[in-house]
């Protein structure tokens, strides 16, 4: 029994090379353990069968989920370029010039923000419509050759349904103080004008201050994508709190300037001064006001107007270069309802202005047009108008922009008070002729009258709106925005079509990159689950070779 027990612990196979210990032992024996065996290795091949099917059930769940994701991704992403697309014109009718933009966006995607976009400006050749107020016959050639322009740049088969909007600004709202019958006269010529045209003409009209104020405060946000919020794929529900915050509007004309902007506490103490929107699911109450006759070429006329009593037709101006000189007429200045104020009998019927160039006398004279001396209210802009505190970043545009740009502070971030405070020295002292070498391809007119609106500007930011050197930092003064004008124009568009909802879409598309990371990754998933699914059905002892 001892040498059994010895062979049989040395061998594994010993009972198939000892047939004598075979025989030895009972057959019972021998039955009893070869159903136990083949019992083992039944149950270990039904449980590899079992955890394979489990496997390839999960791993062709996995492959039909990645597929019903790209499919899912790519019916709601994967939109092509629509081909139906849609234009609008807008006619931004000034007190200096008018401009017509056209406007381009695809059909599709009408109430998506941020898909308008600017394709063409033209500018009319000669001053504003209220200028034509003795001249009607001369509309039609005025306003010829920038619509001719639209004619061809929009495709002649959408002339009838593209629409043709002229808005009249400050230059307007004067004229209608002055003579309301001639300002309807100037309106009727150009719709008369217009309608000659196979566009869908919608129609001429004078927009209120609050109104150029609010569509400016609209294009830039707009264009800005800060109306709607960017969903996430993993966030697909916008957070109240978490919505971007606007931007403030700076606009500034030849006849008026604007000021629009969200406060803080969302508290208007001046009803005539509240707007109330709700765009894209969300409510906006927003400060605006028009300062009627202090846009850039109004405030001179004021400033002049002001400065000219006393004197004996000579008017040494300091917001005029050193050696300039030009003959003014009185009843030219007197002629502008914003100058009223100053009228008085003056002893000579012309005056001379002689340019002194001093920046800081200058900024002096026009303090003096900023009433700060009276404020029925918590807090006061000037001439006792209600101005809410300062809030959030702000877009400053139109004659804001173009001044700025031409004094070269719009290269970089805004420059410091105290660095525009000493370049505007500097140019302001510069002799005339000096300027018109170095800057023979301005206009005159334009060119004498940098210094004056420089310094109107930081006097109208810093002690009009009481900009300090805190908040100062959040002006930004921009031209465009992508390609398209920062101004009122795309706004009063927006608005007229209908093209802004009051309700957030149901669905945002995904941004670009996430779009192309979820197909990537559904793609990735859906080949290595089909590539370990044939591999564990093609040749499964490998895999169960380190299980077992």
């Amino acid at each position: 029994m001892r040498r059994h027990a010895k062979q049989s612990s040395n061998s594994p196979h010993t009972l198939k090379q000892c047939p004598s210990l075979i025989s030895a032992v009972p057959q019972s024996s021998v039955l009893h353990l070869d159903t136990v065996i083949f019992s083992s290795w039944t149950q270990e091949s039904e449980l590899k069968n079992f955890c394979c099917r489990n496997i390839l059930i999960i791993l062709g769940f996995s492959s039909i989920m990645a597929v019903i994701s790209l499919i899912a991704v790519g019916l709601t992403q994967n939109k092509t370029l629509p081909e139906n697309v849609k234009y609008g014109i807008v006619l931004d009718a000034g007190s200096s010039h008018t401009s017509l933009y056209i406007y381009k966006w695809p059909a599709e995607k009408e109430n998506d923000t941020g898909v308008v976009r600017q394709i063409t400006e033209c500018k009319l050749r000669g001053p504003g419509i209220s200028r034509y107020a003795q001249k009607l016959s001369e509309i039609d050639i005025y306003l010829t050759a920038c619509m001719i322009r639209a004619t061809q740049v929009v495709p002649k088969s959408q002339h009838q349904e593209t629409p043709v909007y002229l808005g009249a600004t400050a230059g307007m709202r004067l004229l209608r103080i002055e003579n309301e019958q001639l300002a309807d006269k100037v309106l009727a010529a150009v719709a008369r004008s217009l309608s000659n045209y196979h566009f869908d003409f919608q129609g001429a009209r004078i927009i209120t201050g609050q109104e150029e104020g609010a569509y400016g405060w609209i294009t830039i946000n707009y264009l800005l994508g800060k109306f709607t919020q960017k969903l996430s794929w993993l966030n697909l529900k916008p957070n109240e709190d978490s919505a971007l915050e606007t931007y403030g509007a700076l606009d500034l004309g030849g006849a008026s300037t604007q000021i629009t902007f969200v406060p803080p506490n969302k508290k208007i103490e001046s009803p005539s001064n509240a707007l109330h929107f709700r765009l894209y699911g969300r409510d906006y109450s927003v400060y605006t006001h028009s300062f009627l006759c202090y846009g850039k070429d109004q405030a001179l006329r004021q400033k002049l107007a002001k400065d000219i009593q006393g004197t004996n037709g000579i008017l040494r101006d300091p917001c005029f270069h050193p050696g300039y000189e030009t003959v003014m007429n009185v009843s030219d200045l007197y002629s502008s309802p914003c100058t009223k104020r100053f009228e008085m009998t003056l002893p000579f019927d012309q005056f001379h202005i002689q340019g002194t160039g001093n920046y800081q006398q200058c900024q002096q004279s026009i303090l003096q047009l900023f009433n700060t001396s009276y404020c029925p209210y918590s807090h006061c802009s000037f001439n006792g108008i209600f101005l809410p505190p300062l809030h959030g970043d702000f877009g400053a545009f139109s004659a804001y922009y173009y001044v700025m740009e031409f004094l070269n502070f719009t290269s970089e971030e805004t420059p410091s008070q105290e660095k525009m405070t000493e370049t505007m020295e500097k140019f302001c002292s510069q002799p005339w002729e000096e300027l018109k070498t170095s800057f023979g391809d301005v206009k005159e007119k334009y060119l004498s009258e940098y210094c004056f609106s420089g310094a109107y500007i930081l006097t109208l930011l810093l002690s009009g709106y009481h900009f300090t050197a805190d908040s100062w930092k959040n002006i930004h003064f921009m031209g465009k925005i992508q390609s398209s004008n920062v101004g009122w124009t795309l706004g009063y568009m927006l608005n007229l079509t209908n093209m802004i909802p009051a309700e957030q879409p149901l669905s945002t598309p995904l941004s670009h990159s996430t779009y192309v990371f979820l197909m990537v990754l559904f793609s990735l998933i859906l080949v290595a689950v089909a590539i370990v699914g044939l591999f564990i059905f093609h040749k499964p002892s490998y895999f169960w070779k380190d299980m077992v």
